[in-house]
């Protein structure tokens, strides 16, 4: 029965199955315009210490473990304008708590805003390669040449 009808008209077919693809790229809005004094380094640990109070000039970002620093510095030119600079640079930290409940913040790569051949950078690492835990933060500083 599977044509079931209904007052004389067929049911419209059914949804066609669609595979799963990624999550959805999620970026909230942003809260406050970047503070250009701040630009330069990477927040403290101290930042985050107190939950529900961390850095105000956050952007969410849902992507997959395998997601490349290359990927994630594309991701961020897309919102931060400074990011696009030709000698700007992007150093990735990631910030977690530690067995004493602190948080740490561990640099864990660089990349350039327009890499070439002569500045290798850490672009091709992927965020499980760099033991990226899900629920840590990603402090990514924005500097200048």
């Amino acid at each position: 029965m599977a044509e079931v009808q209904r007052r004389g008209r067929p049911l419209p077919p059914p949804p066609a199955r669609v595979p799963p693809g990624p999550p959805p790229l999620r970026m909230g809005p942003r809260v406050q315009p970047v503070d250009r004094e701040k630009i330069g380094g990477h927040h403290s640990d101290n930042d985050f210490a107190v939950r529900g109070k961390e850095p105000k000039d956050e952007v969410q970002i849902y992507t997959w473990m395998d997601a490349t620093l290359r990927e994630l510095t594309d991701l961020v030119k897309e919102v931060a304008p400074e990011a696009r600079r030709r000698d700007a640079s992007l150093s990735f930290a990631f910030v977690y708590p530690d067995k004493r409940g602190r948080f740490v913040v561990r640099e864990v790569g660089r990349t350039y805003s327009y890499p070439n051949g002569r500045r290798p950078d850490s672009g091709s690492k992927s965020l499980s390669e760099l033991k990226f835990q899900i629920g840590d933060y990603l402090d990514v500083a924005i500097t200048f040449q």
